[in-house]
């Protein structure tokens, strides 16, 4: 597909935003939008961000957002590393220094397991120097007392919520001869009144809000990325468009294109 920061860019030029209309309403700084922009990754916090930014700059544009999420993770993505090694001590880069072998770290089981035996040794200590104990009579049982550690707590980051877009974007699809009024907010008419056909030269509009009339049920449209059919009707219908979705209007609420 398309480089990702060149989908972006091209979107944005195409519907005339500047970059600091995207900061205002994703809440994301223009220098990680031009980063996106440009693919420069190392500039950005970190995947998750990436992803994060990516897909609510997308979403703010009208693009598909989960096919360019997807497109970065299968590209840039890799699994993430071990964490650096623990620094030495201080003790241990002064044994270093004068030439004195570090001891080996004794590890938290084994210290464990020694802390079990010390109890078991000396309650078998006590058995034997009390009264009742060890003379073979009273068998008594040693509790040995086991310790738990609770699980760490992890921090779960909350993901920015995903941002409405600004504009509404549309793309129709003709199957057959349809006829199509098509105006935007600022009352242009893209499509004057007129009848399209699947060999139709169509593209994508963006614009903060259309009203259309379409003349039957041979045509699906791509609105804010998503793919939604016409029901058949024995009339025309009626739809407004806006960055949020598609919607039904009664008729005789239509746009004019006469």
């Amino acid at each position: 597909m398309t480089d990702i920061g060149q989908t972006l860019r091209e979107a944005r030029m195409r519907a005339k935003i500047d970059i600091n209309d995207v900061e205002t309403a994703t809440k994301i700084r223009a220098k990680y939008l031009r980063a996106l922009e440009n693919e420069e990754w190392n500039l950005l916090p970190g995947p998750t961000f990436v992803k994060s930014f990516l897909r609510t700059y997308a979403q703010y544009l009208g693009l598909d957002a989960r096919l360019l999420v997807e497109e970065y993770k299968r590209r840039f993505e890799r699994p993430a590393d071990d964490g650096p090694p623990l620094a030495p001590s201080l003790r241990d880069r002064d044994r270093e220094r004068r030439g004195v072998p570090t001891p080996p770290l004794v590890s938290s089981r084994v210290l464990a397991i020694g802390g079990v035996v010390v109890v078991i040794l000396a309650a078998l200590w006590l058995i034997g120097h009390f009264p009742g104990g060890g003379n073979g009579k009273n068998n008594t049982q040693a509790n040995t007392p086991t310790t738990t550690t609770p699980p760490a707590a992890t921090t779960k980051r909350k993901k920015p919520a995903a941002a409405t877009p600004a504009l509404a974007s549309l793309r129709l699809v003709p199957t057959g001869p349809v006829y199509v009024c098509l105006i935007d907010d600022k009352g242009n008419k893209r499509i004057p009144g007129q009848t399209i056909t699947p060999t139709t030269p169509q593209r994508t509009y963006h614009a903060k809000r259309f009203l259309m009339t379409v003349g039957n049920s041979q045509l699906s449209m791509r609105v804010n990325g998503k793919t939604l059919a016409v029901a058949p009707s024995t009339g025309a219908t009626n739809y407004v468009i806006t960055p949020t979705g598609r919607h039904t209007r009664p008729a005789g609420q239509g746009p004019n294109c006469g």
